[in-house]
């Protein structure tokens, strides 16, 4: 369970105005809005042979909540991202973290909506939409991405190999990020919206960007996903080609928006364990590996 805490005097970090964190630690289980889940098909990775568990990275001043998990032995892990679906770091996320460090990779999943609310026990969509996500600057996101890769250096991960994998709100991300960071070596977005009316929290989305990304991006979508529409699919296939980017699109024709899900009725294994496939093709051709 999540505990809140007064805001205080807002801190500044990178030249964001920030406010004090109101949540101090991860939710346990999943998230209100998804339950109850799909436990017949649901994959559960356990922490044998890994060090798993929450964490802090330290922002502006306080401590973001974040779970991380990498192999309990060795070192220099290539770094893997992982950014949230809608419904925050729940029982999902943090298992693509261990799934991720069985494979021999720092996965850490920070909570990139701290300082906006706890969607952890919200039911609603729309209200997690409307009182939370729609309030978390895209900039925020980028300098809070930015301090978990610095943070990741220091706890034994190899930001030298640092890759960042995302899904549905997080897909978005994916691209974003591949636009900003200079250190990025690859991404995989899985599902993330292409295109959408913009707000001065939210001033480009992935299609405005497709010629900056200094990192190449595999997307993978669903051919059935009714909130992504094939026609912005295409828009930047061809934006990509364009800007002459190694970037890749790969559609499951069929599968719905959130098809890697497993723990939801959208989970379409076939297209989850291709999508997967590739992801590990992926950070291993463009060296997160």
């Amino acid at each position: 369970m999540r505990n809140h805490q007064s805001a205080r005097s807002a801190p500044r970090h990178e030249g964001l105005t920030r406010r004090e964190f109101v949540v101090t630690s991860l939710a346990t289980g999943f998230a209100a809005a998804v339950l109850p889940v799909a436990a017949q098909t649901m994959v559960t990775t356990d922490t044998n042979g890994l060090e798993a568990g929450a964490v802090k990275v330290p922002v502006g001043g306080e401590g973001m909540p974040a779970y991380r998990a990498m192999p309990k032995t060795g070192r220099n892990f290539p770094v893997v991202l992982v950014v949230q679906e809608i419904f925050g770091v729940h029982e999902h996320i943090k298992d693509v973290c261990r799934r991720l460090a069985k494979l021999g990779y720092f996965a850490v999943a920070p909570d990139l909506y701290a300082r906006q609310g706890d969607v952890s026990r919200m039911s609603d969509i729309q209200e997690i939409v409307t009182t939370v996500v729609a309030k978390v600057p895209d900039a925020q996101v980028m300098t809070d991405l930015d301090a978990t890769v610095a943070w990741a250096a220091t706890a034994g991960g190899n930001t030298a190999k640092l890759g960042i994998t995302g899904f549905c709100w997080g897909g978005r991300i994916v691209w974003l990020y591949a636009a900003h960071s200079s250190a990025l070596k690859a991404g995989v977005a899985w599902y993330g919206r292409l295109t959408n009316p913009t707000d001065p929290l939210h001033p480009k989305h992935p299609l405005d960007i497709a010629g900056e990304l200094k990192a190449p991006v595999l997307g993978l979508y669903g051919g059935a996903d009714t909130g992504i529409s094939k026609e912005s699919i295409e828009q930047m296939r061809a934006a990509l080609k364009a800007a002459h980017s190694q970037s890749e699109i790969v559609v499951y024709p069929g599968a719905p928006h959130g098809f890697f899900a497993d723990y939801r009725e959208s989970y379409r294994a076939d297209a989850a364990a291709d999508g997967w496939r590739r992801l590990q093709e992926w950070f291993k051709r463009f060296g997160v590996a």
